[in-house]
């Protein structure tokens, strides 16, 4: 009896100790499994940007980004955020991009039209789509793959980072009643809109930031385009001008782009990867936001502190130029057969769209005010 109970005593205690290496072993794989999903590395990139560090919307913008990034992969992915001319020149950020000097960069697709032909189409051109068009286009109408062919040469990925909203028409000192208004017009205006212009009878002249101001106040220009209510009276525009036009016709709807070196975001994990998507979708909403509450506020400002004369282009103009932007576009677009297949697919997605924003946003509009 009492060697029987001893067998079953060993037994018993051999049981106990069976059940708990099994809840030790179990709690091991489960320790393990925690800590292999943990981060076993950090990635440490650089973004250049073609704005100065800490430019109000777009400058923060790409700070925010960065933040965005490095919170939702939990310091696994960090991005030290570079202004123009910080690391490379503002104009620049293709090719550092492109060579992996960066491996990320925020800035304009209009910049590269030297290198990429059909690039201004990705950002904005005369009487083409207004943000909630392009951002249609893009995510749903087949804008997102030919941007990503375009780049696709120089080993550049591109994603759609903000947009500007329709832009003013700019700062002049002289009306513009006519389309004859426009001869001999000496304006500060990039791209296809300085195109258009000069096709109207003026001159186009580009000038960086700094020298806006200056040369509109000395009469080295006659007028100046730069974004929209905030930014230019952050610069001061309405000191050195008497009218301010709009709409903005030259750029209804600027795109911003996030660019990134192919092989530098094939390296991420699946998951960075997604995380460096959603981020620039993000960026994408936050930006053109930021933009449309800051505009509508400094409008006012300008109007009703500043005594801003705020006029609207005559139709007549309008119509003009609207003729004239097609014939740029016609002539660009023949260059280059990726700009021509663009440039159709956008115009084809624009009348689509048209007709239901007759239905929709046209026809809605009215009883909103």
């Amino acid at each position: 009896m009492t060697n029987h109970l001893s067998i079953r005593n060993v037994a018993l205690w051999c049981a106990i100790l069976l059940i708990i290496l099994i809840i030790s072993s179990c709690g091991g794989d489960s320790k393990k499994t925690a800590t292999s999903g943990a981060p076993s590395k950090t990635y440490n990139w650089k973004m250049v940007t073609s704005w100065a560090p800490k430019f109000p919307v777009l400058g923060e913008g790409a700070e925010k980004f960065a933040q965005w990034v490095d919170s939702a992969s939990n310091g696994r992915l960090r991005i030290k955020v570079y202004g123009a001319n910080e690391l490379v020149p503002g104009l620049e950020v293709f090719n550092a991009v492109s060579a992996g000097t960066a491996e990320m960069g925020h800035s304009a697709a209009y910049y590269w039209s030297g290198k990429v032909p059909s690039s201004p189409l990705f950002a904005s051109f005369p009487f083409g789509l207004n943000a909630q068009q392009f951002n249609a286009w893009y995510y749903g109408g087949g804008g997102k793959e030919l941007w990503e062919e375009a780049y696709a040469p120089q080993g550049v990925i591109p994603f759609l980072c903000g947009n500007t909203g329709v832009q003013m028409g700019g700062w002049f000192n002289k009306e513009i009643k006519s389309v004859n208004d426009l001869k001999g017009l000496k304006m500060r205006i990039p791209g296809w809109g300085g195109k258009v212009i000069a096709k109207a009878g003026g001159s186009s002249v580009t000038l960086a930031a700094p020298e806006i101001y200056t040369s509109l106040e000395r009469g080295v220009i006659d007028a100046t385009e730069w974004i929209g209510p905030y930014h230019d009276y952050k610069l001061g525009l309405h000191k050195v001008a008497k009218y301010y036009y709009y709409p903005g016709w030259h750029e209804p709807g600027t795109a911003f782009e996030l660019i990134v070196n192919k092989k530098a975001f094939e390296s991420l994990p699946s998951d960075l990867q997604e995380i460096v998507r959603t981020a620039a979708a993000r960026s994408n909403i936050w930006i053109l936001s930021e933009f449309e509450a800051q505009n509508n506020a400094y409008l006012q400002k300008l109007i009703n502190e500043e005594k801003v004369q705020l006029k609207e282009f005559p139709k007549e103009v309008l119509m003009e130029l609207k003729k004239l932007a097609k014939e740029v576009a016609e002539e660009e677009t023949a260059k280059d057969p990726h700009a021509k297949k663009t440039y159709e697919s956008l115009m084809a997605f624009k009348k689509n769209i048209l007709e239901w924003n007759k239905k929709s946003e046209d026809a809605i509009r009215p009883y909103l005010e």
